[in-house]
């Protein structure tokens, strides 16, 4: 292995870290709605880790196509800036989505209590929601979780999709000086360390913001909290569109 592979090797898992810690949209989405969808951390290490494949095997298979056929570095850029701009957009389309979800879930399960005066004279409360629920008033299970919802089974679907469409625009101007040598094994060497990078911090960040996030209480604004995730994502659709 030549010191010129090496080198960018070591630039791929530099640049591959900065581009993912940079990019709250990296992490963020999954943490949310992690949190929102009652995710075991087994699925949501999962959800990221195929996300994160998918982010960057898309431009990976991109920057092989333009090497097979020729084309220019700069032209390459463009495609994945249209693709960025692609992605933010389809981030805030979601967001808006599931936050105006997320607030008409919280309107219609608005509770409301019930006090009972038992036989034996004790008075005894009970939680409604307006979406049906009969809910005891010292239930445990956070409300509105989402467990078990269409839009909680959908949700790592839709997150794949756009991250399909998600840019790694470093990663491009790497792989140009392989390509230049002729060096197909370095091609997909420096590919590897830089997916394996952005991959593998995607998914320490999540899991140590889940764990951290897991430990609190929204408290009365439990049942918000699907409003809220889409919220985070919506941030993170108008951070991508602002350049940020």
């Amino acid at each position: 292995m030549s010191e010129g592979i090496l080198l960018l090797c070591a630039t791929a898992a530099s640049v591959g870290f900065v581009h993912t810690i940079v990019g709250p949209d990296h992490y963020l989405p999954f943490v949310a709605m992690s949190r929102v969808g009652g995710w075991s951390l087994k699925k949501t290490v999962v959800v990221t880790v195929l996300c994160g494949i998918g982010h960057v095997l898309s431009s990976v298979a991109l920057g092989l196509i333009g090497i097979a056929f020729g084309v220019a570095v700069l032209k390459l850029e463009n495609i994945e800036s249209f693709r960025g701009d692609l992605a933010g957009w389809l981030l805030l389309a979601f967001g808006l989505v599931y936050f105006v979800w997320g607030v008409r879930r919280a309107i219609r399960n608005k509770p409301h209590t019930h006090r009972h005066l038992h036989a034996d004279g004790t008075w005894h409360s009970h939680e409604h929601r307006h979406a049906g629920e009969h809910v005891h008033a010292h239930e445990h299970a956070p409300a509105g979780s989402g467990r078990g919802t269409n839009a909680d089974s959908m949700t790592p679907w839709v997150l794949f999709t756009i991250f399909l469409f998600g840019p790694c625009e470093p990663l491009i101007p790497i792989l140009m000086y392989p390509a230049a040598k002729g060096d197909t094994g370095g091609i997909f060497l420096v590919a590897a360390v830089f997916g394996l990078i952005t991959v593998s911090t995607m998914t320490t960040v999540v899991v140590a913001a889940c764990m951290g996030v897991g430990s609190l209480s929204l408290g009365k604004l439990q049942r918000y909290s699907h409003a809220l995730a889409g919220f985070v994502v919506l941030a993170c659709g108008a951070a991508i569109k602002a350049g940020l």
